[in-house]
């Protein structure tokens, strides 16, 4: 039996360790799982479109949500970007007999820990090493030579807190991550709140 009600699945990580490509294959394979929309200020990038992979709004938009106490948690994650969750958005999943799984930053994601200690899993996606993070971030061929820099400084920040997380998988090969990222999962929906 799986025990779904208000759960909340969180995946962390710093940028380029691969929690998306994780938390894209779990939706995939269990249905009951939802993706949590998060909320953010940048432009969207590439094929990104609002309401499926953000809900891209204004930073003055994102201001009245933070004073309106509409968030469970928020950040500035990176200068002038600001991310975050929306407890409507926890609602909607919920409201739909789904666990929501959120894919964000490391300091977010120790907030939603706090806020829900009894119904929460965290998983820790760290790189095999800082180097091979940043060689992937490159990979993708969308940073700056300052942007890349700033964020392998963040990732290797982020990094010092693995320890504040229920689990952390290294991500050295994808595959492997994935299969014990749904194991996790798997007995974490299969016991009670």
């Amino acid at each position: 039996m799986l025990y779904t009600n208000k759960k909340i699945i969180v995946i962390t990580a710093p940028s380029g360790a691969g929690k998306t490509s994780i938390t894209r294959y779990l939706i995939e394979q269990y249905p009951q799982l939802a993706f949590s929309i998060s909320a953010a200020t940048r432009q969207p990038r590439g094929e990104e479109r609002n309401g499926v992979d953000y809900y891209f709004m204004s930073e003055a938009e994102f201001r009245e949500h933070i004073r309106n106490n509409d968030f469970m948690e928020w950040e500035m994650v990176y200068q002038g970007n600001y991310y975050g969750t929306l407890k409507s958005e926890m609602e909607r999943i919920w409201s739909n007999k789904q666990v929501p799984i959120l894919d964000i930053d490391v300091k977010g994601a120790i907030h939603v820990q706090k806020q829900y200690p009894h119904n929460t899993i965290s998983i820790f996606i760290q790189p095999p090493s800082v180097d091979e993070l940043k060689r992937r971030l490159e990979g993708r061929g969308t940073e700056t030579a300052e942007s890349l820099a700033a964020r392998v400084n963040k990732a290797s920040y982020e990094i010092s807190f693995k320890e504040h997380f229920d689990h952390v998988i290294t991500n050295d090969n994808l595959e492997k991550a994935r299969t014990e990222a749904a194991a996790l999962i798997i007995s974490f929906l299969s016991t009670p709140a």
